[in-house]
């Protein structure tokens, strides 16, 4: 697919900045999108910026706010049928892993989706994110020294964004992962206390794991202004973990990628190096 023009949305977010920059450093051309920051307009709430985002595209990385409602399903829907209509060939969309909650079979037919519309595509259901501790709502907590969170001794599969979007530009750009669901994970299940204590390694630094319940830490997020919407999700991702509905691995980073994913302590070790938690 080289010469060719692949549409990024979400194009300032963790795995779509990454995947605009590693499609770029492969010769590339790559249309980056987001709401409000990216060089092209796109809003999945407003469906007059689609046309432009889609013209000449060959390929796209869907990121969708609020997967699991009705309407990113439908939205999703809509995007892949005006995608195919206007001659984009392939897609892949980020999803997350069935944990049981309300909600998933809005998920699955998004998912779905893509492929009803008459498109080559890809799903990448993906794990918390190494890079939540330090480019995200897990940084301040790390810098506090007492990360405060309600996910018990819960165990999940940490992933790197990086390794996240090289399965993605791998999807995008070769054939042979048409139809594939790819659920990423890293190499090893760790709980927040194991987390915590390799930034602790890395950093030289006194941080530790407070577990709490769920109503300690809804009532210790609504008192610093967190918005309600915000608290309840985080409050139902960090059950998912409480309760082992992420406690599994997989080796499809490998499969794709033929090497193994990043471990969390190189993660940790290069993210203090470049002092991203100061020095």
């Amino acid at each position: 697919m080289n010469n060719e023009t692949i549409l990024v949305t979400g194009a300032t977010g963790k795995t779509g900045k990454r995947v605009a920059q590693q499609l770029q450093d492969q010769g590339m051309s790559v249309r980056p999108a987001s709401r409000t920051a990216a060089p092209t307009p796109f809003d999945w709430n407003d469906r007059t910026t689609w046309a432009q985002a889609l013209q000449g595209i060959s390929a796209m990385y869907l990121v969708a706010p609020s997967l699991g409602s009705d309407q990113a399903a439908a939205d999703i829907a809509a995007l892949a049928r005006e995608a195919a209509t206007a001659g984009v060939r392939r897609a892949v969309l980020v999803s997350f892993p069935d944990t049981g909650a309300w909600g998933y079979d809005s998920v699955l037919a998004a998912e779905r989706s893509l492929a009803e519309a008459g498109l080559e595509s890809s799903v990448l259901r993906l794990r918390w994110f190494h890079q939540n501790f330090h480019e995200d709502f897990l940084r301040d907590p790390v810098l506090s020294g007492d990360v405060r969170l309600p996910a018990g001794d819960g165990k999940e599969g940490f992933v790197d964004a990086d390794d996240i979007a090289a399965v993605a530009v791998a999807a995008l750009t070769e054939d042979g992962h048409d139809g594939q669901v790819y659920e990423l994970s890293g190499p090893r299940l760790m709980s927040f206390a194991d987390t915590v204590a390799e930034i602790a390694r890395a950093t030289g630094r006194d941080i530790r794991y407070t577990p709490l319940t769920a109503d300690e830490y809804a009532a210790e997020q609504r008192a610093v202004g967190v918005p309600e919407e915000w608290v309840q999700q985080l409050t139902a991702q960090y059950d998912a973990i409480a309760s082992g509905a992420l406690a599994t691995l997989t080796d499809d980073v490998w499969k794709v990628l033929g090497r193994p994913p990043r471990d969390f302590a190189e993660y940790a070790r290069n993210a203090a190096a470049e002092q991203a938690w100061g020095a």
